[in-house]
């Protein structure tokens, strides 16, 4: 079976998807390229868990960029619903079309003018429809465990039959299912027939050497020596139980960036302090971490 139906590069094998997703900035170990294989493989949605900032989203943007799909993004939050997912009408154009109607005067046939109102031309199609639409493509719906039960209930059944019915036009749907990566920042716990419908990973922190070389691979211009203090720094912060928020690898990239562009070749203390924002987020934090400043640059 082909990994993505209508693309140039059939990967047949894990190291091969790492080897691609390499080419994009995105550096997997061997666990992640084999779960992501299986799914591209067994047509199965790719269930990302992890704490935020660990590379979640960004897989699903490196696979689309690894095999030149279209990447559409299904972001979800408290009360969304299969209108925000699936599709729906423009009302204001078909307003606009029942009063051209109306001008143009003469006699109107009520059936033929309804039909009309439900044209594809109304259609307002949502990330969903658009991913069975333009497949192949990746679909990624981002932050599911912000959404609610019933939506969760939805995706499994849209997740089932990968098609979608519009009483007004017919059924969509697609021969080449959309490669599906939701992620979850684990905030609620997701219920277990979503889970079984999809293959799981869970995606930790990279060790030392890993983040290094995704510092290096997505900042090329940075030196090796800022590069390997940063993150040295940053993973001794995650090691702390005190935090707030930890930083993840996008904290790093963040702080390695603005260091890069203040044109530092090391991290220095008054730097360190100075660009503390590009790597804590809360008051409580930023105050602890400048009091532990001068062990973190020892260390």
């Amino acid at each position: 079976m082909a990994a993505i139906a209508g693309t140039p590069h059939q990967p047949g094998s894990p190291s091969e998807i790492a080897e691609a997703l390499g080419t994009t900035g995105y550096l997997c170990d061997e666990a992640l390229a084999t779960v992501t294989f299986l799914a591209l493989q067994m047509q199965r949605p790719l269930l990302l868990e992890g704490a935020p900032g660990t590379g979640k989203t960004s897989l699903a943007e490196a696979i689309a960029g690894a095999w030149g799909v279209p990447l559409v993004r299904l972001q979800c939050y408290e009360g969304i619903d299969a209108t925000q997912a699936l599709y729906d009408w423009d009302f204001p154009r078909q307003i606009l079309h029942l009063r051209t109607l109306e001008a143009l005067g003469g006699e109107t046939d009520v059936e033929e003018t309804e039909k009309s109102l439900y044209d594809e031309r109304f259609l307002l199609a949502r990330p969903v429809l658009r991913a069975l639409r333009e497949s192949p493509a990746v679909l990624l719906i981002d932050e599911v465990d912000r959404a609610d039960d019933e939506f969760e209930a939805f995706l499994l059944e849209v997740l089932s039959t990968y098609q979608v019915t519009i009483p007004e036009l017919g059924t969509v749907a697609t021969a080449q299912p959309p490669m599906v990566v939701l992620t979850s920042n684990r905030t609620r716990e997701l219920h277990d027939a979503l889970k079984r419908r999809c293959l799981y990973h869970w995606i930790d922190h990279p060790g030392l050497e890993r983040e290094v070389a995704i510092v290096r691979s997505r900042v090329p211009e940075v030196s090796e020596t800022l590069a390997r203090q940063v993150v040295h720094a940053v993973q001794q912060l995650r090691d702390r139980d005190d935090l707030l928020k930890p930083p993840g690898v996008a904290e790093t990239l963040d702080w390695v960036r603005a260091l890069e562009r203040l044109g530092r070749t090391e991290l220095d203390l008054e730097t360190a302090a100075a660009t503390l924002g590009a790597i804590v987020k809360y008051r409580e934090d930023t105050d602890r971490v400048k009091h532990a400043l001068d062990r973190l640059m020892a260390g």
